[in-house]
């Protein structure tokens, strides 16, 4: 009782336009979303996932290799992300891989054995610079030269890359992949409307407020109280060409995944972006 009377609190001076939810079904409206994609000219792919496939790059992914990262919540949707992301990029032992976000994912680590691709994990925890294979500092501007990967994805972590983070990262994905190179989001979440996911308790009172600038002013806050962090985008068709796609030289495709829920009724990956530098 303590503390839905707190997250009241917060949620009372958090700036409008706000809305509470309490749970969490965002792919309702897949539809109607793929019939707006169209409208504006976008290039949209169906993609059925292969069970047998998946289950095989199970197999040899060996994810139990990987003890901190093995089991942990929703394990099965982010082993589906790794595996819809090395699907799409169509990995190759001729490919230069970077893992954008990369935190303690093994991701990098199993794309280079499973498909001989050198690989390199960024993340703003790691030491800045070019350190071996890990690349420290911000994804929007990497210590890398032009021209440096073939490949790079982001596993569910686009959505985090506040402000306008996500309009220069898209630019400088752009300097960084080759000609013919590409870049996997997975997923990419698409709505209805310009949504910030988030929970008031784990923002500022200046963020709460509006005096803050972390939060685009045109969005809507998602307010919930089992969100652990403090932002996640959901882009309409609207702000994803706007934001994105016209702040970018490279090609978009949209695949839209009709059987994420045979995996398991967990999975929530509906839509990946695939933008390839021609």
């Amino acid at each position: 009782m303590k503390n839905d009377v707190l997250w009241e609190y917060y949620y009372s001076t958090t700036r409008e336009p706000k809305t509470r939810w309490h749970a969490l079904e965002f792919n309702t409206k897949t539809d109607a979303i793929v019939d707006q994609l169209r409208e504006n000219r976008l290039l949209v792919v169906d993609f059925k996932i292969d069970l047998d496939d998946f289950r095989q790059y199970l197999e040899k992914a060996q994810y139990d290799r990987f003890p901190t990262y093995f089991g942990g919540v929703n394990w099965v949707e982010k082993y589906l992300e790794h595996y819809l992301a090395a699907k799409v990029l169509e990995l190759t032992r001729n490919d230069v891989y970077i893992d954008i976000a990369s935190s303690n994912s093994p991701a990098a680590e199993i794309y280079h054995k499973l498909y001989g691709c050198v690989t390199y994990r960024q993340d703003l925890v790691f030491p800045k610079g070019l350190n071996g294979n890990n690349i420290g500092g911000n994804a929007c501007s990497m210590p890398v030269m032009d021209d440096f990967a073939t490949k790079m994805a982001l596993h569910c972590s686009f959505e985090h890359f506040e402000q306008d983070s996500d309009i220069k990262f898209i630019k400088e994905a752009s300097r960084v992949l080759r000609k013919g190179g590409k870049l996997c989001i997975v997923p990419l979440y698409l709505f209805d409307s310009y949504i910030i996911m988030t929970n008031p308790v784990n923002l500022s009172k200046k963020e709460r407020m509006r005096e803050g600038t972390s939060f685009d002013s045109d969005a809507i806050l998602l307010c919930l109280k089992d969100f652990g962090l403090r932002h996640g985008r959901f882009y309409d068709v609207s702000h994803l060409i706007n934001r994105i796609i016209k702040n970018s030289d490279l090609k978009p495709i949209i695949y839209v995944i009709r059987n994420e829920k045979e995996v398991d009724k967990i999975c929530y990956a509906k839509f990946i972006a695939l933008f390839e530098k021609t």
